[in-house]
């Protein structure tokens, strides 16, 4: 869609701004939202028709992984726009050792907030992935450095197999309580926030009293903890997609570490109930896919449907995939002057989810781009 001369695009229908929020009608002028009918007789514009939303938001993506780890950056790009044909117009880089930082400003991409890269111990994570430290002390530094290199995140592993303990591997944290303290405030003092991977119990009393911003996963957070994430607002990003994948990992470490394996099945046959104790208890969820090494991007909608499937109201889930994580990365409210990153559907996704599947139009900085 080029410039035209005045508002060049309306939007009529149902247009969800927000919890509290729903209009009839807004229109698009050089890339932003306004709200006021355009007053010029023979205003030339477009209308679209149905229910729209502030464009979804991927809370918990690898834009720059592969099923082979590190991609270059055209593919990087194409994954990108793998999203923004799903709707998602914004992802939370969730850590890629590739440097997609060229691609943040590009035209007709989704917004990328990049967390640098992964933070973790040897042998403890995705081997290639993170930066892995051989000395638990130099957490803190490190810590240092992904937040100037990324856009007001950091990712830190806080938990992973112990291939060390032999038959006795598990979950087990990574890093000593006083030394994830004191690499949170530094994180916090670079005025990043701090997101961790963690499937395990053992390793969230120490993420909550490090000062944690957010919790990726999140499949072992012990029921007498909920009530505190939810009175502090730390939210968790369930990933059910990935979660879903559990037996699998079981399966492959059955008799080398049957503790590890046991505990993962155990993890992903309670995932429906664990995610719906989540959000009985005030936990606030947002919505991500995990996309990168064994997923694919351009998922949200289903990581949305496995939400439902987990308890979550439909309308709730709507809301965590679009206008409440846009505000928890800071992206604004949709109010007169914002740019125009919208999503139109023919029917309500607050009724069927799956709508989200099927984007009528996607709008990007007031924009339809075409592939």
């Amino acid at each position: 869609m080029s410039a035209l001369e005045g508002p060049s695009l309306h939007l009529r229908g149902r247009v969800l701004l927000g919890d509290d929020r729903e209009l009839t009608e807004l229109w698009v002028k050089d890339g932003v939202v306004t709200f006021t009918r355009p007053s010029a007789p023979g205003t030339h514009q477009r209308t679209i028709e149905g229910w729209v939303l502030p464009g979804l938001v991927d809370m918990h993506a690898h834009v720059g992984l592969g099923p082979d780890g590190a991609v270059g950056l055209a593919e990087a790009e194409e994954q990108a726009r793998a999203h923004r044909r799903a709707g998602v117009l914004a992802v939370r880089d969730a850590g890629s050792p590739t440097d997609t930082s060229p691609l943040v400003h590009r035209p007709h991409l989704p917004r990328i907030v990049r967390a640098g890269r992964h933070l973790a111990r040897p042998k403890r994570y995705v081997r290639g992935l993170a930066h892995e430290l051989a000395d638990v002390a130099e957490l803190p530094e490190a810590v240092r450095r992904e937040a100037r290199a990324g856009d007001g995140w950091v990712k830190l592993v806080a938990d992973w197999i112990d291939r060390d303990l032999g038959a006795d591997g598990d979950l087990t944290p990574l890093w000593p309580d006083d030394v994830l303290a004191e690499a949170v405030a530094v994180a916090h003092g670079e005025a990043a926030r701090v997101t961790a991977h963690t499937f395990s119990a053992e390793a969230v009393p120490g993420l909550l009293a490090a000062g944690v911003d957010c919790l990726e996963h999140g499949t072992g957070v012990p029921a007498e903890l909920m009530g505190e994430l939810a009175g502090r607002g730390i939210p968790v990003v369930p990933t059910l997609l990935q979660v879903a994948q559990f037996d699998r990992f079981a399966a492959q470490a059955d008799g080398k570490y049957p503790r590890y394996a046991e505990r993962m099945r155990r993890l992903h046959e309670n995932r429906y109930a664990h995610v719906r104790a989540l959000f009985d208890a005030g936990v606030p969820l947002l919505v991500g896919t995990d996309a990168g090494t064994t997923m694919e991007h351009g998922r949200l909608a289903d990581e949305c449907v496995e939400l439902v499937k987990a308890g979550v109201p439909a309308s709730e889930v709507v809301a965590a995939a679009s206008w409440r994580a846009r505000q928890f990365l800071g992206l604004g409210h949709l109010v007169e002057g914002a740019v125009a990153d919208l999503v139109v559907y023919d029917a309500d996704p607050r009724e069927d989810v799956a709508v989200l599947r099927s984007p009528r139009a996607v709008i990007v900085a007031g924009e339809n781009p075409r592939r």
